[in-house]
């Protein structure tokens, strides 16, 4: 690469750098999801409270996102090779330290770091892949990555559940050793990247502070928002402050700077600013989705974690199969006819969901999932395929990494929504269920009889069992509805999302 950055083309054994790339690329997608399932263990091991337990997950997710949007400065600076494998070698040093950490303050500041190192992978994974394919084979560079960038977070708890019931919370982390020393070992010693010199311009110091500031306050504000109570919260209020006032500044500045840090001219591009704004619900709708079928198979079916795995996994693993096809086909077919069919799918899914009972069965929980994996499969290609080959191709490192952003900020938005929603849905549905129950109706006293005459010597006081008992059935009843609402309304959402892709152009 130039120092203007007039093309990006990397050398080396094409199977050894994707094997590498995607080794790398699918441990920081899987670690985004994987280490949840381990919270209970390491809590107890630890010692901890249940409020602080949470910064395992919300630290690895700050540092994610605070580096993502820097990488295409950074490639530019450093250059593919050495940046890389730096990223790839941070990750796997602390990923073996938050296996061995001795308190909960370590893990936390191991996790931030190995972040650090994650959301460096991810960007640079998609960028190195298109960067060594021709551009004819960039569908087929699309769908290697995609393999990892959606597959891995939805199978990461599957993974972490397997890992903490034959083994230990530390293998959590640990498993992520041999894997990143075989990455960053292919990845120095396979890309190469001829003529390249690194940019030496002024270091961008306020955008990158006012960008740390902005997104570290507002990745906070999603991660605790529902748990503190929003904005009866004072730090959540005076973070969604500082988040406000410094990502506008960082738009501000970022625009009008010689060397920005973030290139964000990028969105004049009509087809790069509407797939990007659709990843970012995708995003969305994808990952809250996620989170709201764990919970209802959870709260709802009594499932056991390692049986929601099971769901994710008979859901997802067609996945594996699609990714492949499709990115043979996006170079053939109009990336935007595939789109659309994916988006049917994924929206169908959500409808689905919505419709799901207390009786459900698993084939029932699994085949809206199964739709939706179809969907996904269809669509994160030709997305990819449409953003990407939008751009020229010096601006295509900054503007992989901010599409990758997007996405992990929409799965950031959506999951905050959808705890906020459920929780205040369950709560209007219980008030609006029993305000309707009428406790001297006929039927509700013919029904209490018959319970308190079956409970008869079995408890101290049948008539309060018997309230009891008709308090939780009208609860469960209204958690169930809430449910249903919730995945009702991102199915509205993703509906309305798909009129984004009119705004498309068809990739030469």
């Amino acid at each position: 690469m130039s120092a203007s950055g007039e093309s990006t083309v990397l050398t080396g054994n094409k199977t050894l750098v994707t094997a590498g790339a995607m080794i790398a690329g699918l441990m920081a997608f899987v670690d985004i999801s994987i280490v949840n399932v381990a919270l209970s263990d390491i809590r107890a091991s630890f010692g901890t409270s249940l409020d602080r337990i949470t910064w395992v997950s919300t630290a690895y997710a700050m540092a994610n996102i605070t580096v993502m949007p820097m990488s295409g400065w950074l490639l530019k600076r450093f250059g593919f090779r050495r940046y890389y494998a730096a990223s790839i070698a941070v990750f796997t040093i602390t990923s073996a330290l938050c296996g061995l950490a001795w308190d909960l303050p370590s893990l936390v500041v191991f996790r931030i770091l190995q972040g650090l190192g994650g959301g460096a992978i991810i960007p640079t994974s998609q960028s190195v892949l298109f960067s060594r394919y021709p551009e004819k084979e960039h569908g087929t560079a699309g769908a290697l990555f995609g393999i990892g960038a959606i597959t891995g977070p939805l199978l990461g708890p599957t993974i972490g559940g397997y890992i903490v019931e034959w083994s230990s919370w530390h293998w959590v982390f640990l498993v992520n050793v041999p894997l990143g020393a075989v990455a960053a070992y292919l990845a120095w010693t396979q890309i190469g990247q001829p003529g390249f010199v690194p940019e030496r311009a002024r270091v961008d110091r306020l955008g990158i502070a006012l960008l740390a500031l902005g997104m570290v306050s507002l990745q906070y504000v999603l991660e605790e928002g529902n748990r503190a109570g929003w904005f009866d919260s004072a730090a959540i209020t005076v973070l969604s402050a500082t988040a406000v006032i410094a990502l506008v500044g960082f738009v501000s500045h970022e625009l009008e700077a010689d060397h920005p840090v973030v290139e964000l001219r990028v969105f004049k591009n009509r087809s790069y600013a509407a797939a990007t704004t659709l990843n970012f619900l995708v995003g969305t709708c994808i990952f809250a989705g996620s989170v709201l079928l764990s919970l209802f198979c959870g709260t709802v079916l009594h499932y056991r974690a390692l049986d929601i795995g099971k769901v994710f996994l008979c859901g997802s693993w067609i996945q594996l199969l699609i990714f492949p096809l499709v990115g043979k086909l996006v170079t053939r077919v109009d990336a935007r006819i595939l789109l659309a069919f994916a988006c049917t799918g994924i929206f169908t899914s959500l409808w689905l969901n919505a419709h799901l009972t207390a009786t459900a069965t698993f084939g029932d929980v699994v085949t809206p999932l199964f739709i939706r994996g179809v969907g996904i499969g269809f669509g994160f290609v030709p997305l990819t395929f449409i953003a990407v080959s939008a751009l020229p191709q010096r601006e295509r490192p900054g503007g992989t990494a901010l599409f990758n952003l997007t996405r992990e900020l929409g799965a950031s938005v959506g999951t905050a929504w959808m705890s906020t929603t459920l929780e205040r849905h369950a709560k209007q549905n219980f008030t609006f269920l029993t305000s309707h129950v009428d406790a001297y109706s006929a039927l509700i006293v013919d029904w209490r009889a018959s319970l308190e005459q079956a409970a008869q010597g079995r408890v101290f006081d049948a008539p309060a069992g018997t309230l009891a008992v008709l308090k939780d059935r009208l609860n469960a009843q209204a958690v169930l509805c809430a449910f249903d609402g919730s995945f009702f309304a991102l199915a509205l959402a993703f509906l309305a999302a798909t009129g984004l892709v009119v705004f498309m152009r068809k990739p030469a």
